[in-house]
């Protein structure tokens, strides 16, 4: 494909730079890969009589249907109809096939096209909510997933001579493999110890005792385990200067209780994260600022993809600041493509496009809290004995607050019975030194400001009973929230 100007700076061009090129770069990308080469959305395009020409301002894409999640939970065959299928014969006769050939040869212009098309890694959804989801990736997107990783880095503060340990699961999962190419696209040490479930406790202990990284990545929730041991059994990691999360949300709270972990294995490091998902087939950077200070958002690739925020009841955009669901639509993405995708996820604060205080870039930003509502669906907003439940604001409140290790909501009925009232079950790990009475008070306390309820039953346990419940190195992301209203129904019935 070729534009009709060069790419702007991802991190230096202004706003009005970016959407002209965008819209260039979306028309040029329609017409001649997706609307080609997708049987999806060459039938979508069809059937809403939709033409790229007919886009005359980049709000005009507005207009074009949204992809779900619903649209993607399909049999294999339907699946593969997303993945784009390249015509050989109209390949074959575009204007840098030629130059390739005439220049290099045939069989350099083959195995060009065949970097672009051919799919060699297949990457998936979690499947929280869902069947997983396969999404395959060609050498084509393997060359963005180390472009965005390097921006990760560069985003990061990290710098070529660090060493890094990379904590995420040895999984098919965005999180995983966008950080092993981070490596790759700085040029920079990593190692991988393939979480909990791979090495154990022990063996990621050894690694960071031996490693002794700059800067260690992975879940938040792994992260804390990992630090709180060592700890407990006196490791220094003098050395460390950033802890990178992501994989899931992070809140405000975790990142002080990891920040005084770290500070009692004598280091004093910034706490970033990350937020990515695998139809995006890239993940965003927080920038490194002022230690402590509220983070600025994540930095997006507008060179790769155009993020807009909708409101998730009408479907609407919605303007700049303003909360909204995320949705995200690829603009050099080869393998599995799904445009205008409906992330099911809430930026509190929107997507600006102003410069970022912290780092001077002047690429889109998303705000945070982003809630991760496509995680639990089906919990984010429920009725517990008569009164609406906004989970994720209560899940905020518990991550936030100071003096819980660990915690886990769990709902059931009471008594085992289906037809009975439901009940709210809170399990928690306390931290050092708190009495069982003043965490009951303060959890009482929370819960009334976020729900007007309280939990039927606060049950405290040892950390290690909380991370097996939770499952920890064993899960790729740890249950917060356990519905079992419905196992309890089922019991019944059986």
């Amino acid at each position: 494909m070729k534009l009709s100007f060069n790419r702007p700076g991802w991190d230096s061009s202004r706003p009005e730079v970016w959407k002209r090129w965008q819209l260039q770069r979306l028309k040029d990308y329609l017409t001649t890969r997706i609307i080609p080469f997708s049987d999806h959305y060459r039938r979508v395009c069809q059937e809403n009589d939709f033409r790229p020409a007919d886009l005359h301002e980049l709000e005009d894409w507005a207009h074009f249907p949204l992809t779900s999640k619903v649209d993607l939970t399909v049999p294999a065959e339907q699946m593969r109809e997303f993945i784009l299928k390249p015509d050989v014969q109209k390949l074959k006769r575009e204007w840098r096939t030629i130059r390739t050939a005439l220049l290099h040869g045939p069989a350099k212009a083959q195995a060009m096209l065949e970097h672009e098309f051919r799919p060699i890694l297949l990457t998936s959804t979690t499947g929280r909510s869902s069947e997983p989801v396969p999404f395959v990736l060609t050498g084509h997107d393997i060359d963005n997933l180390n472009t965005t990783g390097r921006r990760i880095m560069e985003c990061g503060g990290s710098e070529k001579d660090f060493r890094h340990l990379n904590c995420f699961p040895y999984a098919p999962h965005l999180a995983f493999w966008q950080t092993h190419h981070a490596s790759i696209g700085f040029g920079t040490f990593m190692a991988s110890t393939g979480g909990g479930k791979t090495l154990g406790t022990d063996g990621n202990l050894r690694m960071l005792q031996k490693i002794q990284p700059d800067i260690i990545i992975g879940m938040p929730t792994f992260i804390y385990h990992l630090l709180h041991e060592a700890v407990d059994r006196g490791i220094k990691v003098p050395g460390l200067k950033r802890i990178v999360l992501g994989g899931e949300k992070t809140a405000q709270g975790l990142r002080a209780k990891l920040r005084e972990l770290a500070q009692h294995m004598g280091a004093e490091p910034h706490v970033l994260s990350t937020y990515g998902f695998t139809e995006a087939k890239m993940a965003f950077p927080e920038c490194t600022g002022p230690t402590g200070i509220t983070p600025t958002g994540f930095h997006l690739s507008p060179d790769l993809g155009i993020v807009e925020i909708i409101d998730p009841k009408t479907g609407e955009l919605v303007p700049d600041g303003h909360r909204g669901e995320i949705i995200f639509t690829p603009l050099d993405a080869r393998g599995t493509v799904v445009l205008r995708y409906r992330t099911g996820d809430i930026a509190e604060g929107g997507i600006t496009w102003e410069r970022c205080p912290h780092c001077g870039r002047t690429c889109p930003r998303l705000l945070g809290p982003i809630s991760r509502v496509s995680e639990v669906r089906s919990m984010t907003l429920d009725k517990i004995k008569g009164t609406l439940v906004d989970f994720n604001v209560l899940e905020h409140l518990l991550d936030d607050q100071r003096g819980l290790a660990a915690w886990q909501i769990e709902l059931t009925k009471r008594n085992g019975d289906p037809l009975e009232v439901d009940e709210i079950h809170l399990h928690v790990c306390p931290e050092h030194g708190l009495e069982e009475a003043e965490v009951r008070k303060m959890i009482h306390r929370k819960f009334h400001e976020a729900t007007e309820l309280s939990p039927n039953a606060i049950h405290f346990h040892r950390l290690e009973e909380m991370r097996d419940m939770l499952g920890v190195g064993r899960l790729m992301k740890e249950e917060k929230l356990v519905d079992r209203r419905r196992e309890v129904a089922s019991t019944q019935r059986i």
